[in-house]
């Protein structure tokens, strides 16, 4: 009887011990997603537990929830999650998932640096891509300390930006990203790069800030070392660069299609009517195209332009101002036709 029941008890215990191990497979080794294509999670600053485990729950299936839920309660990280863009891929166990997450393995992303207009545009742009908050962004942006900090004033600091797309973590600080931006910046400024601009006489800065004019006269990326002749002609010869799309930054209407007479008298720094030589600093990010372009601008003679009567997005380059205003009337004789205002 004895032998028995010790017998009995081993099988029941074997069935306890077979549960046991089949109900930790079921919970924490088999598939945490029920998605078949890979899924990302976002963990912030604010995010609690129980935030995490709401923005898990469209992801997870039944069982893998509970036991996410059950490993969280006994490990460290039910006190403070840790921030950061998770993928969940198809088919990963439980335990994988907990693992990475309180391990803080998240997965990188490819962010694009856009060639915005304003500081306040590219926060936004920054603000909908990573954890940081877009105020705090474009307050920094706008802070004249800050921006001395990397080497730059209110003015130049979008020079420091190269539109590109580039590898970065969804949780990283405000400071690292912006030293990553100071080195991207470096490596773009190659020791060729810095030759020909000083060739030119001008600095990194004043290059980006002559090719985001160049960006804004035209979008025919072949005319751009054309357009950037032409006002390196005026700089040397001491003639205002009388950019329009100066005078759209000026007014902050990026939106004008025709700068009348009057508005070519607004005061301010930015308006090459007004003031000779270039701005304070670029009126956009410029592109690396406009960069490139000013750095190999064609040498000509030419010291006017005037966007060509078909619309076409090129210009009627002239010499003299003669032969400029001739081709200014043709421009404006078409725009009056087809009542653009």
């Amino acid at each position: 009887m004895k032998l028995s029941q010790t017998k009995y008890l081993l099988a029941a215990a074997s069935l306890c011990l077979l549960a046991v191990v089949g109900l930790s497979y079921y919970y924490f080794m088999t598939a945490f997603s029920k998605v078949d294509e890979v899924q990302y999670v976002y963990v912030d600053d604010d995010d609690t537990i129980d935030s995490v485990m709401t923005k898990l729950q469209p992801i997870a299936t039944t069982h893998g929830l509970t036991g996410f839920s059950t490993l969280m309660r006994h490990t460290d990280y039910g006190r403070q999650p840790r921030t950061g863009r998770y993928a969940i891929e198809p088919g990963e166990p439980t335990w994988d998932v907990m693992h990475k997450m309180r391990n803080g393995q998240q997965q990188a992303m490819m962010l694009t640096i856009p060639e915005s207009r304003t500081m306040k545009a590219l926060a936004g742009v920054l603000g909908r891509k990573l954890m940081i908050d877009s105020v705090q962004i474009a307050a920094a942006l706008i802070d004249g300390v800050y921006c001395q900090r990397w080497g730059y004033d209110t003015c130049t600091i979008a020079a420091l930006f190269v539109p590109n797309t580039y590898e970065v973590y969804w949780n990283v600080t405000l400071d690292h990203f912006m030293e990553r931006m100071v080195r991207e910046h470096d490596t773009f400024w190659t020791a060729g790069r810095l030759k020909k601009a000083e060739a030119l006489g001008l600095t990194p800065n004043e290059v980006s800030t002559l090719a985001s004019i160049v960006d804004e006269e035209t979008a025919n990326t072949a005319e751009k070392p054309m357009i950037a002749g032409m006002y390196l002609n005026r700089l040397r010869t001491g003639m205002p660069l009388q950019a329009d799309p100066t005078v759209k930054f000026a007014l902050q209407d990026f939106g004008l299609r025709r700068i009348y007479h009057d508005m070519l008298f607004i005061d301010n720094p930015y308006n090459t009517y007004r003031h000779t030589g270039l701005p304070p600093g670029p009126i956009k990010i410029a592109s690396v195209k406009g960069i490139d372009a000013v750095l190999d601008a064609v040498k000509h003679n030419y010291l006017y332009m005037c966007a060509k009567e078909d619309f076409s997005g090129s210009h009627n380059f002239a010499a003299s101002y003669s032969e400029h205003l001739r081709n200014a009337a043709r421009y404006a004789k078409a725009l009056n036709e087809r009542g653009i205002k």
